[in-house]
């Protein structure tokens, strides 16, 4: 009980320092959010401008502005955005589910394809198929992810036809007309080129734990007894190589998120990324405050995981082994 209540303090001092640092980097970055809002062209009075300023508590002193931020986020209220006019939960609720999905489907494929890879190139280490995964692996981590974005775009969407362009439903269809298939076929080609783009170090790093494996004493004792290389792999790898691939696995959340706002993007995804760039450009601070707030809870629940799962994948941890020495 104690060690929740930690995580839940824990979880709420982040959320605070969180929210400052980025209020008060919101306040000192040269962004207008009305003149960005009215546009260049704009030819709105003095009047008009310090009504908009009014309306939107920006002419009030920084600290009373935070601090009634804070006293509507306790009751619920994370405030109207100022791009899109609607309330900030309902946005960053459409938006969180979309990019959950999003996140989630290309996590799960890139922790899958890069522990099975790592362990094939380890178990033929010097051999052709370990220099092809190898190779393969260094090219997509050099490779920016936006440039892979639009080149699978463009093959796939445009050239072949196989998904769409963008958009994360239909264009034109009403939300209770938009099936579960057709939120699938648009999700399908992000998903996979944020998951192609995230397996190389899952990979790399599985095969580098293996091979550490492979040389220790109670592996080669197990060869000694007859065992083959997929048994000894099986039944003294795994569970070497599991812990490590945990922690490298949900600490690529963060990482995974940062890679979905280029991907959501360029495809036009209505998630999370998308939705910070609007907010980022107009000086959209409601909005933006709760986006980086729910990205922080996304870190945070990762890493929560990983530590959770800790004791039932190493007994030496449940049993506090590593604490004793």
């Amino acid at each position: 009980m104690k060690k929740v209540l930690g995580q839940i303090v824990k979880l709420f001092l982040l959320l605070f320092a969180i929210s400052i640092i980025t209020f008060a980097l919101m306040k000192i970055a040269p962004i207008d959010p009305v003149a960005s809002y009215l546009g260049a062209d704009s030819n709105v009075t003095t009047e008009q401008y310090e009504y908009l300023t009014k309306v939107w508590g920006l002419d009030r002193p920084v600290l009373t502005q935070y601090l009634s931020w804070i006293k509507g986020v306790f009751r619920g209220d994370m405030g109207n955005s100022f791009a899109y006019h609607k309330p900030v939960f309902e946005l960053i609720s459409n938006a969180s589910a979309n990019t959950f999905m999003l996140m989630f489907t290309s996590w799960i494929l890139s922790g899958i394809l890069g522990f099975v890879l790592g362990l094939i190139s380890a178990a033929h280490r010097g051999k052709l198929t370990d220099h092809i995964i190898q190779k393969i692996c260094y090219v997509f981590a050099s490779i920016p992810t936006f440039w892979f974005a639009i080149l699978m775009l463009l093959l796939f969407a445009v050239q072949l036809g196989w998904f769409p362009a963008g958009m994360s439903a239909p264009i034109g269809m009403l939300e209770e007309d938009i099936s579960v298939f057709d939120r699938i076929h648009h999700m399908i080609l992000p998903a996979v080129t944020l998951s192609i783009l995230g397996i190389s170090k899952i990979t790399l790093h599985t095969r580098e734990k293996l091979i550490e494996a492979l040389g220790s004493e109670y592996f080669l004792y197990a060869k000694a007894n007859g065992e083959s290389l997929r048994g000894a792999i099986r039944r003294h790898g795994l569970r070497n190589i599991v812990l490590p691939a945990i922690t490298i696995q949900f600490g690529s959340i963060s990482e995974l998120f940062g890679g979905s706002v280029l991907v959501e993007n360029v495809f036009s995804y209505a998630g999370l990324g998308n939705m910070t760039k609007v907010a980022g450009v107009k000086g959209d601070l409601p909005l933006l405050l709760a986006i980086t707030l729910v990205s922080a809870i996304f870190v945070f629940g990762g890493n929560l995981c990983a530590n959770l799962l800790y004791p039932v994948v190493d007994p030496r941890i449940r049993e506090g082994v590593y604490n004793d020495r």
